[in-house]
């Protein structure tokens, strides 16, 4: 973990970094009146990706996302089509050829917003109370795309540089609240304009406000649906049943076999390739201020349980797993129908970690689920499109600029966390070939997709001054880019 940064002189009478560390919150703190209105501004922009009545409005977001890069410095902006929203480019060159190339990811697209969903002041109106900043998008994910703005100018004015110290480029897609469904697309398209060594994601979060904290991993995500198919039509059971299968005892003896009594997936396979967490990463989960109940009371459930062996932060954030998210089958009706169905469904999701790949996870799941089935039990399996994990390891230079960047910023200790969701993200990695990093000042009561979502100003200028300490960390400690 990072201590805080050490403002003496070394011995050799080299400056600390306390003199670039001033010098950025100063900049920062002359020019947040200016930040806040540009935000304001964009978030006013209801850019929601899901409604098809606001894709202009989508269209002004990256509109105006784009002339503000330029005004930035951004000597290279673009906006980029899809066969849905649009997304952004923005490209930097350092001086120094030889320098690092970063990436950073965010989104400018938010969810669905109206006041009557719960909301105390119009969502697309933004308002500072008590010293949080109220709006769709606030958090997620435009201030934390937006900071990048503030951060690359306090950078080159603490430095005295005229250009960034990385290569830096961003990406900013349209279309993350709606799945990202052209992201990997248009990825792989812009490959050699997107390529990178490393890539900063800044739509995430930290673990509390007292507790700054950097991730260091996500898992991917493969979900399918199976259809079981029995007899032809509905048939009575008390003239065929106990002698003709049912798809809908199928179903259930497949959701029962899914785990073993140790709540491990019993799936042939599925834990081939899987990176185990080490005890350094366990000792720093362990070290976190979690509090169990009230992480059940978030949950709104009444027990925790899951693979033995693993306490409940390592199940969430770095075990794979199995989860039901849908089972039918027959009369759903009002008192009985003593029939046996013709057709019952699963439906079926596996949060991977790292090392699993979701291509042989399908296969074997496929497999599983053949083996299992009995005579006379038509299937078909369909999987969505999949999401790989990703994960970047302690000791990478890159991960360990982030987290000295973040400790200057917040003057303290930072510690570090895995996310047990999946996103668009892995397909960087995947794609690029690029490790992971995660640069988010977001808290878990900033209220994401719900009513008064808000961010904290005072975190939000951190994550300002964390981006601008962070190129120039990478560019002196991370030179030998394999």
């Amino acid at each position: 973990m990072s201590k805080p940064v050490d403002s003496a002189v070394s011995a050799d009478g080299a400056v600390s970094a306390a003199r670039p560390v001033n010098a950025v919150r100063t900049y920062v703190d002359q020019h947040r009146d200016a930040f806040l209105a540009a935000l304001g501004d964009w978030l006013r922009i209801p850019s929601v990706s899901a409604q098809p009545e606001h894709a202009p409005d989508v269209r002004r977001s990256a509109d105006w996302l784009a002339a503000t890069l330029r005004d930035t410095g951004f000597p290279t902006v673009e906006v980029w089509d899809t066969p849905g929203a649009p997304a952004v480019f923005a490209h930097w060159p350092a001086a120094d050829p030889g320098a690092p190339t970063v990436l950073v990811y965010g989104h400018h697209d938010v969810q669905p917003a109206a006041r009557e969903d719960g909301w105390h002041t119009d969502p697309f109106e933004p308002v500072v109370r008590d010293g949080r900043l109220y709006a769709r998008g606030a958090a997620d994910d435009k201030g934390q795309v937006l900071f990048h703005t503030l951060g690359v100018r306090a950078h080159l004015a603490a430095t005295g540089r005229s250009a960034p110290a990385v290569h830096l480029k961003l990406l900013v897609e349209g279309e993350e609240e709606s799945g990202s469904p052209h992201f990997r697309a248009l990825v792989e398209a812009h490959a050699d304009r997107l390529a990178a060594d490393a890539v900063i994601v800044s739509d995430t979060g930290m673990w509390s406000a007292d507790t700054p904290t950097v991730c260091t991993g996500m898992r991917g995500l493969a979900d399918c649906e199976i259809e079981l198919l029995g007899p032809d039509q509905d048939i009575h059971s008390g003239s065929f049943g106990g002698a003709v299968p049912n798809p809908a005892d199928a179903a259930a003896r497949l959701v029962a076999a899914l785990h073993d009594e140790h709540g491990r997936v019993s799936v042939p396979g599925f834990y081939d390739g899987v990176v185990d967490l080490t005890d350094r990463e366990r000792e720093l989960f362990a070290e976190l201020p979690f509090d169990e109940a009230a992480w059940l009371r978030t949950a709104k459930s009444h027990a925790t349980r899951g693979e033995r062996g693993y306490t409940t932060l390592e199940r969430v954030w770095a075990r794979p797993t199995a989860e039901v998210n849908g089972i039918g089958g027959g009369y759903q009706g009002p008192g009985g129908k003593t029939i046996i169905p013709a057709r019952a469904m699963l439906k079926l999701s596996f949060r991977l970690v790292a090392g699993q790949d979701p291509d042989r996870v399908e296969k074997a799941v496929r497999e599983w689920i053949a083996d299992r089935l009995p005579a006379g039990i038509r299937h078909a399996v369909v999987f969505g499109a999949a999401t790989r994990p990703c994960l970047t390891p302690l000791d990478h230079p890159a991960l360990e600029s982030v987290t000295r960047a973040m400790a200057r910023a917040f003057d303290r200790e930072i510690r570090y966390t895995r996310e047990g969701g999946s996103g668009p993200a892995a397909d960087l990695q995947d794609v690029l070939g690029a490790p992971v990093l995660f640069l988010g000042i977001s808290i878990p009561s900033d209220g994401w997709h719900a009513p008064d979502e808000k961010v904290e100003l005072d975190l939000l200028f951190k994550g300002v001054e964390a981006a601008a300490h962070l190129w120039e960390d990478l560019a002196e400690n991370w030179r030998d880019v394999p």
